[in-house]
Parts: C-alpha cells; structure tokens; sequence
C-alpha cells in the first residue's frame, strides 16, 4: 500500500473548540464502556446465566460488529456521512438497550444483545475515522483528545464499582442506558466533516483485505486484540472470586486505562518516532507479560503491575492502528479500512476467542490467561513480518 501524507497546522481556537467537541463524544461513548465492560458480566450473572453462558452472549454480541460495522463504513464512505448516521446509530442503540431491562432468560438477552450491539459497535470506526483526519487537517493531536475517552472510562469504573457496593447489579443496566441517551446529544455536537469528493471503490473491502500488508496488519490486530478476551469478558469474575471487591476490581480496571492515557498524552512524539507495526509488536510483548502475570497469581502487586502494561497492551497498538490506517488508506477508503479493524482487528478476534473463553474459564480458572499470552506472542511475530512486508514495498 502506499503511504499518505497530510500537511500539519498549528491549532486555532476554533480548533481547539472542535478538540473540545470530539472529547465530549469521547467522554460519553467511554462512560458506557467504563461501565459495561468491567460489570455486564455481573449483571448477565444476576440475571442467571454461568461462565459459559455469559462467555457466548459477550461473544454473539461482539461478533456480530464484523458483519454489520463494514457494511455500515462503506455506507458512509458512498454517502460521505459520518455525524448524522452517528447520531442515528445512537438512537437506534439507545433504543435497543432499553430492551434488555424487559429480557427474562439466556434466550432473550441473545436476542436483544444481536439487536443492540451492530448499532452501538457502528458508531465508533465512525468517530474514530472523523476524529483522526479531523486532527490531521487541523493539526491536533488524536492521542490527546481521544484519551478524555480513557478518562471517562477510570472514572465510570471506579463511580459504578462504588455504587454497586450493597447495591443489586440492575444499577449497571440504568447507568449504561442513562449515557446512551447521552450519546445522541454528544454525536448531533460533532464537527460535520465530509471526506474529499471521489467516488468510493465498488468493492473496497475486497480490495483492502487483497492487500498483503493490510492483511497482515489486521492479523497482527485481531491477535494483540482477541489476546483480550479472557481478561475482558472474565477478570472481574475472576478477582471476585479471589476476594476482591467491587471497588478493587473498579480500580483495578482504572488503572489500566490511566496507563493508557498517560501514554496517549505523549503520543505526539511516539507516533513520529516509532512506526506503526513496531508500536503493534510492541502491544504483544507487553500483552504476553501481561496475560502470563495475570494466569500465575492473584497477587495484588502483581495485578497492579500486570494493569500498567495495559499502556502498550492496548495503548501502542491502537496507536499503531490508527496511525496505519492514516499513512496507509486514501479518504475515500478510510471509513472502511477503520471499520474492518473494528470489525475484524477488534470484534472478530475477541469475539472468537470469548466464545471459547467461558469453557476454558471455568475449566482453569485464572490459567486460562495462557493460551492469551500464545495469541500475543504469535502477533509479535505478525507484526514484524508486516512491518517488513511494507518496507519492501516502499
């Protein structure tokens, strides 16, 4: 593929005001996830359902954003949409979510959770897509306004595991869908940022996913990634089991997403100086340290070190991501190519691995981190051959 380039300007007030209003998306977006990330688990539990069960419906759910998510990119890029389909995918997640509080079984929560989750996993390669070229024509840093989104998230897992001490898990219902309904105000406030007239390739997927350094890429992502599953779907089960409580666990969660933010306050440097599949193998190491310190003990000053790789585990790679998309995919692409990362790098890879996370779970309980850090490993290798695969084609 070949690498695009983009003038860089010094920010204005009127930039900064536009910076001001993709943090607040940010912001809300993330207090969703700040909240059902570390405790829908909890909630599924509360409604019934056991390791296994819990491991299909966060499975199901994040699956589902492979199929619908590049469908509704490459409507965007066709269209040159991208706030007024967000606000409308707000709306329709929203709605959807409502749903779950009327759900009385394994069955039904399937089926709102296939209902909801195409629309809300939708929104954001959008938003990611706007805020990344919206920074790179108006010379802002993308790591400094999405990390108000990591921001959101320590403080709403931190808020809601406090909230929930003596308190029924159905508080994690209300609070997500309180900031869904946010959500479609912090969308409508979005700068209305069109990609450059030009026709959008018939069948861009195709074409992306035919490119050897884009595949590569997206293999290297979807195993840094789904290397993820058993720690999203299952730590918080997992430190409760160990004695933990909700509060613990809320910190816990916090501080990996703060050694996020700390690297995505200085990743103006970081991105210039390191190239984008050298920060992905970099997520991977940090990954496979990370998943073998957090399947060998629940120690707590192991677990507090082992949320600090979070930084690079996450951090770098998306970094990465992002940056490769933006150095790598014309405009009339992009929305596709950020889509396929979120749908595949992202939705496939944990979706895959957290469908058999819950039978591994509850077979070994904590070790079942291991075969993660074997994912992380392998996406090393990935990336590295990537990275050499895209030098030679420059």
């Amino acid at each position: 593929m070949t690498e695009t380039r983009h003038s860089e300007t010094v920010p204005g007030a009127s930039d900064r005001r536009i910076a001001l209003r993709l943090a607040v998306y940010y912001g809300v977006y993330f207090a969703v996830m700040g909240i059902h990330m570390p405790f829908w688990p909890l909630w599924l539990k509360s409604r019934g359902l056991g390791p296994e069960e819990i491991g299909i419906v966060v499975a199901i759910g994040v699956l589902a954003r492979v199929i619908t998510a590049p469908m509704i990119a490459h409507f965007a890029d066709r269209r040159g949409e991208r706030r007024r389909l967000m606000v409308m995918l707000a709306a329709l997640s929203a709605l959807s979510f409502a749903l779950f509080q009327a759900t009385t079984g394994f069955w039904t929560i399937i089926l709102v959770t296939l209902l909801f989750l195409p629309f809300w996993s939708g929104i954001m390669p959008l938003g990611e897509n706007l805020t990344v070229v919206t920074c790179q024509e108006r010379g802002l840093v993308y790591g400094r306004v999405r990390l108000w989104g990591s921001m959101s998230f320590i403080a709403f897992a931190v808020i809601t595991g406090q909230a929930l001490v003596g308190r029924p898990a159905d508080l994690v219902f209300w609070l997500i869908l309180g900031f869904c309904v946010l959500l479609i105000a912090a969308c409508a406030q979005l700068p209305d940022h069109r990609p450059p007239p030009g026709p959008a390739p018939r069948f861009p997927m195709r074409q992306l996913l035919g490119d050897r350094v884009f595949a590569g890429f997206l293999a290297a992502m979807t195993l840094v990634h789904g290397s993820h599953g058993v720690y999203y779907a299952f730590s918080s089960l997992h430190w409760k089991t160990a004695g933990y409580s909700e509060v613990v666990i809320g910190v816990l969660w916090a501080e990996g997403v703060l050694a996020e933010v700390v690297l995505f306050a200085a990743s103006a440097g970081l991105v210039r100086r390191v190239p984008p599949m050298t920060l992905i193998a970099l997520g991977g190491v940090a990954a496979t340290i990370r998943w073998v310190a957090l399947g060998l003990t629940t120690a707590l000053p192991v677990l507090i070190l082992a949320q600090a790789l979070h930084a690079f585990s996450y951090g770098a790679a998306h970094l990465g991501a992002m940056n490769f998309i933006l150095r790598t995919v014309p405009a009339n692409r992009a929305a596709t190519a950020q889509a396929l990362y979120s749908a595949i790098g992202f939705g496939f890879g944990i979706g895959v691995v957290t469908l058999f996370s819950g039978k591994l779970f509850a077979a070994l309980g904590g070790l079942a981190y291991l075969p993660m850090a074997a994912l992380s490993a392998l996406a090393v290798v990935l990336a590295l051959l990537t990275a050499r695969a895209w030098r030679l084609e420059g």
